[in-house]
């Protein structure tokens, strides 16, 4: 099984070896977990697709420490850019901006753009900071499947990798991915919904386009299919949700707390709030998986603006296919 470490100065200079060295390392994001290797170092970003069964053509994130390390691995550093820069990092929003030639292509899933990130979990600042070099880095789960917010999730996900090494920094407070806004375009264009939202957004960059994608694309994270648990997923809303566990077999079903759900379902509550609830998704999601039910039903949040618009993207890509 993977090796879970603490969150401390022996374990970061541990893993900032593990990174100089071109191998992989697990680590904690204020988002989701991450599955991160040198940015510069073709043989090691092979290793993150191969472990992860990514398809090659889905680009990676590069993680950085600040605007000097993102100017090492991306162009095209224009005000709107550094003004968001200064508005929203550290924090989780990806830009997707030209890459520098000197970062090899698949790191970007072979496209002449790259995604960039400073996240502003303090475990993966000081990761950062010790191995002195951007991380690239998806989720931490197998491709496809339910992104990892804490150690053992990952832990469970590479329990044949003995050699990995995760770096604990807690359950993740955020839960979903990094918004990822493309500033390639003649106007910012936003390709994932995720935890700054378009309210956010506008008011740092006026008129915004939202094109989120429905197939993969520049924009890690945007297949059809995606985030999603083991068993099928079928999204209800509260006045049909009796109606659809009735006629069905034991189902896990994911709801708020005034909605009542009978044996032999499996009734798992999410905080009412969009906070809340995002940064429960996931772990619910697997703990569904972990029920033995032959399904996973979801009682259908609100669809009001903010990070709900985001969580509905993210249910939507569970439960298509």
């Amino acid at each position: 099984m993977a090796a879970i470490l603490p969150y401390t100065d022996s374990s970061i200079d541990l893993a900032a070896n593990v990174i100089r060295e071109g191998k992989v390392v697990a680590f904690a994001t204020e988002t989701v977990y991450g599955l991160g290797a040198d940015t510069f170092n073709p043989e090691a970003i092979s290793r993150v697709y191969e472990l992860k069964s990514r398809p090659g053509g889905n680009p990676l994130i590069a993680h950085v420490l600040d605007l000097a390390m993102a100017k090492d691995v991306s162009e095209g550093w224009t005000r709107r850019a550094m003004h968001l820069a200064a508005r929203c990092w550290p924090g989780p929003l990806t830009m997707i901006l030209p890459r520098r030639e000197s970062v090899p292509a698949s790191a970007s899933g072979g496209l002449p753009t790259i995604a960039v990130r400073s996240p502003r979990h303090p475990l993966a600042r000081c990761l950062l900071y010790a191995s002195g070099r951007p991380i690239s880095a998806p989720s931490a789960n197998r491709s496809g499947g339910v992104s990892p917010t804490t150690a053992a999730h990952v832990a469970a996900d590479y329990e044949g990798e003995a050699d990995l090494i995760v770096l604990d920094g807690g359950p993740c407070l955020v839960g979903i991915e990094s918004t990822v806004v493309d500033l390639t375009e003649s106007k910012p264009v936003v390709r994932r919904l995720g935890a700054v939202t378009i309210e956010q957004l506008s008011e740092v960059l006026g008129a915004i386009e939202v094109d989120v994608a429905v197939e993969q694309g520049a924009s890690p994270g945007t297949a059809l299919r995606h985030y999603a648990p083991r068993i099928p997923v079928i999204l209800v809303e509260r006045e049909r949700l009796a109606e659809t566990l009735g006629s069905g077999p034991p189902s896990a079903v994911l709801c708020f707390e005034a909605t009542p759900v009978e044996a032999p379902h499996v009734r798992i509550v999410l905080p009412p709030e969009a906070d809340g609830y995002a940064a429960q998704l996931y772990d619910a999601m697997r703990r569904a998986d972990s029920t033995g039910c032959l399904r996973l039903v979801i009682e259908l949040p609100p669809k009001n603006p903010g990070l709900w618009t985001a969580i509905h993207d993210r249910l939507s890509r569970a439960a298509n296919g």
